[in-house]
C-alpha cells in the first residue's frame, strides 16, 4: 500500500487489520473450532478475494437487514485513467473494490460499470424500495490547494480535505415523484480517496470498520510500538471508499430512483448505493459490551484469526468483536479469605468476549442462527452466549492509612461476578506483560492476574452488582480481598488499611536492587505502592539499544527532600553493567558521569564486533571512587569474573533475585554458590532484587530490608552505608529480626583462640507468606531448625565456636496450594577465632577456578581489545588470582591449574 509520506501518523495508520493478519496471528481474538463441525459463518467472511482483477471488500458478515441495490454506472472502472480523474486516483484505483462487498457489517453490490461523476449529470432507476436508511459508498478525487505568489494559501481555506465544500447533489426520487435533495459535502459526506492525516470525515466512514490488533505478534514494518495500541482505525489506505447513511424522513414511500448533480469541482465516483432497514444510523455504534461465550462439548479454543482478523467462532456484522480471551475462575465464594495474589484458574469452557457494536447488530455464531445483540441486553436464555453486566457506573476508589486518614499508592485488582478484570480510566484494560514492550504501572501476575498501581484514588466505571478488589502496600500493610455491592447510588467507595508490623519503624528500610525501563516516575509509584522505600533503577545496554541512559544524572535521588519529595520512597537511576561470559554488575549510586561502557565483549549483551574492554572488577573499582554500592545480581549468573571481584573486595551484597515468580523462593544454587565465599571469609550482604523487565513481574516480589543505624535518618546514602554494613535479611514476605551475642546481621564477633559460645536470639512475622520454619545456617549447614507459626514466632539458641564461623537465618514458608521455599535469609555475623583463618579448601578451590576461567577467556576467544587494554585486564585477573593463591598456598591447599595458569611450584 501507499501512503502520503508526510502525514504525520502514517506508521500507526499502516498497522490496520487487513496489513497485519498475512503473517502472524492476532492476540486476543481466537478461533473456536468444533472437532465435530467446522463450518462458516458467512459466505461474505474472508481474505480480500480477485474479482475481474481488482479487489473484493468484506469487513466481516452483512447484516440481514440491509438491500444492496444492483446499479450500472456510466463507466467502467477499469477505464478510468489520468484523463477523467488525477494520476495519483488513476494510479489507485486498481486498488478500489469491486463485487459483492459487505463494509462495516452493510452489504453492497459494486458494478464493474460505476457511477463517475464531474460534468454530466445521471440518473438510475431501480425497483421500488421501501427503507430507513440509505447509505452511499463514494469517493472523490483530491484537489490541490491553491498557492498566492508570496506563499500563502489562497482563502477561503478550507484545508487539505476542503471542508464544507459542496462538490455534488444527490437526489432521491420516489415513487410518487417527490424528490429531496441532498447536498454532498467534503469531510461531511464524502472523504477524498485517500485521507491525510487530521482531515478526518464528519459524518462518513472509512470502508473497512476498526479492527483490534493485537500485540503478540511478529511486525514486519519495525513499528512494534504502535501494536501497543491494539487498534486499526484502518482509515489510511490506497483507495478508500466512504460510507456515509442518510435518514429517509419519508421511510413509508418508495424510492425508485436516483438523480446525480456534479458541481464541476473534483472527480467523484460512486461505487454501490444499499437501503437498510433499521432504526438507528448503522454506522454509529454503541460502547463497548461483554459477554460469555460458552463453547460446546468437544470445542477448543484457539487464538488464531482469519484472514481478516475475524473469529471463526463468533462475529458481529454491525459492530466489531475487540477481544476475546479465557474465562478466569476466582474464588469468589470465599474471596476475602483467600490470599493476596492468588492466581485464578481458567475456565474450561467459557471465553470472555469483549465487542462494539450496533444496537440492531447480531452475533454471528458458527452452526447456528444470528442472535441480536438486543437480546442478550434482556436477559434472553441462549446455551452458547450470555451477557456480561455492562460496567458504566462512574466510582471514585479511594484508599486511605487507618492511623492518619491519608490516601496512599496500593496495589489494585477489581473484577466482576463473570470474572472480568475492571480497570481504572487511567489504566490498561489489557496490561501488556511482554518484554521491553510497555512500561505502565500494571501488573499481571503469572499473565492471568491483572492488577495496577494507583495513588490512593482513583475512578473506575464498575458494573451493579457484586465487585471483588484486591488491595495491598508491601510487607507490614494487611492485604485486603474485599466483596462490594454495587448499587445504584454508589459513588465513592473508601477502603482503609491497616499497618500489621512494624520494622519500619524499628529501623528498616526496604529496596529492590534491580529494575529496568520504568521511568523514575513510574517506578517512584510502583515502589510506594508496594511499600518499597528505594528503586533502584538500572540503566543498561542490550546489543545495539540503550535503556534509562537519559534519566541516569550521577546525582538525583528522586523522591528525596532536597528533590521535593517526602523521603520515604526514593528511586535512584545507576547502571548494569555486563559482559554475557565474564557476568553482570550493578552499580548503585554512584555520582558523577555514567560508568561505561555498560556492556562489552559482544553479544548477547554488548553490540555485535565490542572488544572485551573492561572487567567486573575494574566497573566495580570505579563505581566505588564513585562513592558507589557494587551488587552482582541474580547471583550467581553469569558465573565466571564475579569470583575476582569479590575476592578483590569490589563487591558490597550478592543479590537473590525473582524475576517473575512469585513463589520459587530463595534459589538454593545461589545460597550455595554465596556460601562459598563466606566459608573462605569473604564477606558480602545478601540482598533482594527482582530484575523487573516487564509489567509480569512486581516491584519489591522480593526485596531488600536494611537496617538502618541508630539514630540516622533515613537518606539513600544511609542505606548505602547500611548495605556496606551488611545489616540485611532478603524476604519474599516473612520479617526476621536476628542477633548473635546481641550484634546483628553484618557484624563481626571476635574470639580468642579458645573460641567460645554464641546466643542467638531471633524474631520472625508474616502478614503475607506462612511461614513453616525457622532455621540457623553455620557455615553453609543448617545447625538448629524450629517449627514457627504461619504468621509469627522467635527463639534462642546457643552453641560452642571452636573455629572461625559466620551464622545466618534462614526462613521456609509456604503457601497453602504451593510447595515451601525458602523464604528468608539474612546477612552473616562473622565470627573470627584467632589462630582459625577462615578458607575451606574445597570452597577455595572452586573460586579459584572461575578466576582461571575468566583469565582463560580472556587470553582464547574473548574478542582482544588493543594490547594495553589486554594486558591492564590481564594484570587485574593476575592479582585476584594471587590472592586467594597465595592464601591457599600458605596453608597448605595445594591444587592443580588449567594450563593458561600453570605454574611451576605445582611440579
Amino acid at each position: 500500500m501507499t501512503y502520503h509520506e508526510n502525514s504525520r501518523r502514517n506508521f500507526l495508520k499502516t498497522l490496520t487489520t487487513t496489513a497485519l493478519i498475512s503473517t502472524s496471528s492476532i492476540s486476543g481474538l481466537a478461533e473456536i473450532v468444533s472437532k465435530k463441525e467446522e463450518g462458516n459463518i458467512s459466505e461474505n467472511r474472508g481474505s480480500d478475494m480477485v474479482q475481474g482483477g481488482l479487489p473484493r471488500l468484506c469487513d466481516g458478515p452483512s447484516s440481514p437487514f440491509f438491500d444492496p441495490l444492483d446499479i450500472a454506472g456510466n463507466l467502467d472502472i477499469s477505464k478510468i485513467d489520468s484523463s477523467v480523474v488525477s494520476g495519483r486516483m488513476a494510479e489507485a484505483v486498481k486498488s478500489a473494490p469491486t463485487g459483492n462487498s459487505v463494509a462495516w457489517g452493510i452489504p453492497f453490490s459494486i458494478n464493474e460499470q460505476i457511477i463517475y461523476l464531474q460534468n454530466e449529470p445521471f440518473k438510475v432507476n431501480i425497483n421500488p424500495h421501501l427503507g430507513n436508511w440509505i447509505i452511499f459508498l463514494h469517493t472523490s478525487d483530491k484537489q490541490d490547494l491553491k498557492k498566492s505568489a508570496d506563499g500563502f494559501y489562497e482563502k477561503p481555506f478550507r484545508g487539505i480535505g476542503m471542508l464544507n465544500e459542496d462538490i455534488a447533489n444527490y437526489f432521491v426520487i420516489y415513487e410518487d415523484g417527490k424528490e429531496v435533495g441532498l447536498p454532498i459535502r467534503q469531510r461531511y459526506h464524502i472523504g477524498m480517496f485517500q485521507q491525510w492525516w487530521g482531515e478526518n470525515c464528519i459524518e462518513s466512514v472509512a470502508h473497512q470498520k476498526p479492527g483490534p490488533v493485537g500485540f503478540h505478534q511478529k511486525m514486519t514494518n519495525g513499528e512494534w510500538g504502535w501494536i501497543q495500541t491494539r487498534v486499526g482505525m484502518n482509515d489510511r489506505a490506497t483507495w478508500i471508499n466512504w460510507l456515509w447513511a442518510w435518514e429517509n424522513p419519508i421511510p413509508e414511500k418508495k424510492i425508485k430512483g436516483f438523480r446525480f448533480e456534479p458541481l464541476n469541482k473534483s472527480p467523484l465516483i460512486l461505487s454501490a448505493i444499499t437501503i437498510g432497514h433499521i432504526r438507528t444510523n448503522p454506522l454509529r455504534w454503541n460502547s463497548r459490551q461483554k459477554a460469555i461465550l460458552s463453547l460446546p462439548k468437544g470445542s477448543v479454543f484457539n487464538p488464531e484469526p482469519d484472514e481478516k482478523g475475524q473469529l471463526t467462532g463468533i462475529q458481529i456484522d454491525l459492530g466489531q468483536v475487540i477481544s476475546a480471551i479465557p474465562g478466569l475462575t476466582y474464588p469468589d465464594q470465599n474471596w476475602e479469605q483467600s490470599y493476596n495474589n492468588k492466581i485464578p484458574g481458567n475456565s474450561e469452557n467459557e471465553i470472555i468476549v469483549e465487542y462494539a457494536a450496533h444496537p440492531e447488530a447480531m452475533f454471528h455464531l458458527s452452526g447456528m442462527e444470528p442472535i441480536p445483540v438486543s437480546n442478550l441486553m434482556k436477559s434472553a436464555n441462549y446455551s452458547l452466549i450470555r451477557a456480561v453486566e455492562p460496567a458504566n457506573q462512574k466510582v471514585k476508589i479511594r484508599v486511605v492509612e487507618k492511623e492518619s486518614g491519608k490516601t496512599v499508592p496500593v496495589k489494585f485488582h477489581a473484577h466482576g461476578e463473570s470474572g472480568e478484570y475492571l480497570a481504572p480510566a487511567d489504566r490498561h484494560r489489557q496490561p501488556n506483560y511482554e518484554w521491553f514492550e510497555d512500561y505502565s504501572v500494571d501488573f499481571v501476575h503469572q499473565k492471568v492476574h491483572n492488577c495496577t498501581y494507583i495513588p490512593g484514588e482513583t475512578l473506575i466505571k464498575l458494573p451493579r452488582g457484586k465487585v471483588y478488589i484486591e488491595i495491598s502496600k508491601g510487607f507490614e500493610i494487611t492485604p485486603l480481598r474485599k466483596t462490594i455491592d454495587i448499587l445504584p447510588e454508589t459513588e465513592i467507595i473508601t477502603i482503609e488499611i491497616e499497618k500489621a508490623l512494624f520494622w519500619r519503624e524499628k529501623g528498616w528500610v526496604t529496596a529492590d536492587t534491580h529494575v529496568h525501563f520504568l521511568s523514575p516516575g513510574s517506578a517512584w509509584m510502583e515502589g510506594s505502592a508496594e511499600g518499597v522505600n528505594i528503586v533502584n533503577l538500572l540503566a543498561s545496554q542490550w546489543g545495539e539499544l540503550m535503556t534509562n541512559v537519559g534519566d541516569f544524572d550521577g546525582k538525583t535521588t528522586y523522591g528525596s527532600k532536597i528533590s521535593g519529595g517526602d523521603g520515604e520512597y526514593l528511586v535512584r537511576v545507576g547502571t548494569e553493567n555486563r559482559q554475557h561470559v565474564m557476568g553482570h554488575i550493578s552499580l548503585l549510586g554512584y555520582q558523577g558521569n555514567i560508568i561505561a561502557p555498560m556492556t562489552t565483549g559482544g553479544p548477547d549483551e554488548s553490540a555485535l564486533g565490542d572488544p572485551v574492554e573492561i572487567l567486573l572488577t575494574e566497573w566495580a573499582m570505579q563505581c566505588k571512587k564513585q562513592d558507589g554500592i557494587v551488587i552482582l545480581p541474580h547471583f550467581p549468573n553469569p558465573r565466571l569474573e564475579n569470583a575476582a571481584a569479590i575476592v578483590s573486595g569490589g563487591v558490597d551484597g550478592v543479590e537473590m533475585t525473582s524475576w517473575e515468580n512469585l513463589y520459587a523462593g530463595i534459589d538454593p544454587y545461589s545460597l550455595t554458590d554465596w556460601y562459598r565465599y563466606l566459608n573462605c571469609g569473604y564477606f558480602v550482604a545478601a540482598v533482594g532484587g527482582t530484575d523487573k523487565m516487564s509489567a509480569g513481574t512486581a516491584v519489591g516480589t522480593i526485596r531488600t530490608y536494611t537496617k538502618l543505624r541508630d539514630n540516622r535518618e533515613f537518606t539513600y546514602d544511609e542505606w548505602k552505608e547500611s548495605i556496606r554494613e551488611g545489616r540485611t535479611f532478603v524476604t519474599y514476605g516473612p520479617l526476621v529480626d536476628f542477633l548473635v551475642d546481641g550484634k546483628a546481621a553484618g557484624s563481626q564477633i571476635e574470639m580468642s583462640s579458645n573460641g567460645g559460645t554464641v546466643n542467638i536470639t531471633w524474631e520472625a512475622a508474616s502478614i503475607t507468606m506462612p511461614m513453616s520454619r525457622v532455621e540457623l545456617i553455620v557455615n553453609g549447614e543448617v545447625k538448629e531448625r524450629a517449627s514457627v507459626s504461619k504468621w509469627k514466632g522467635n527463639g534462642n539458641w546457643s552453641f560452642k565456636v571452636s573455629k572461625s564461623s559466620w551464622v545466618a537465618l534462614l526462613v521456609r514458608g509456604q503457601y497453602p496450594d504451593k510447595p515451601e521455599i525458602i523464604a528468608a535469609h539474612t546477612s552473616p555475623v562473622m565470627i573470627k577465632v584467632k589462630n582459625s583463618p577462615m578458607l575451606a579448601a574445597a570452597d577455595g578451590l572452586t573460586i579459584l577456578d572461575q578466576i582461571e576461567g575468566a583469565m582463560a577467556y580472556l587470553d582464547t576467544i574473548g574478542t582482544r581489545a588493543e594490547d594495553k587494554v589486554f594486558k591492564r585486564m590481564k594484570l587485574v585477573l593476575t592479582s585476584a588470582h594471587r590472592t586467594i593463591h597465595n592464601r591457599m598456598h600458605e596453608m597448605g591447599y595445594f591444587h592443580p591449574h588449567t594450563p593458561v595458569n600453570d605454574h611451576p611450584e605445582h611440579h
